[in-house]
């Protein structure tokens, strides 16, 4: 059985499937997501209304270290609940 989880833009079945999506949303490949990235990821989505300060706000209530970028393991620890 394949759990699966709920993101925007549709399921995720697995762990290959979450890294392939984080890994869209990491446009610059650094291995990190920004709050620019994110803002962006979600515009290209169709959610026009996510301002910085909004996609700020979501990295930081995921970001486990407090460095203000999302890892692959902070990304994957909100949908791996």
């Amino acid at each position: 059985m394949t759990a699966k989880y709920e993101m925007r833009g549709g399921p995720v079945a697995d762990i290959e499937e979450a890294r392939k999506q984080f890994e869209r949303i990491d446009t610059d490949g650094d291995g990190f997501i920004t709050a620019a990235e994110f803002k962006t990821a979600l515009a290209q989505g169709g959610d026009w209304n996510v301002t910085e300060a909004v996609a700020e706000a979501v990295i930081k209530s995921r970001d486990l270290n407090g460095d203000k970028l999302l890892s692959f393991d902070e990304f994957w620890a909100q949908l791996d609940k």
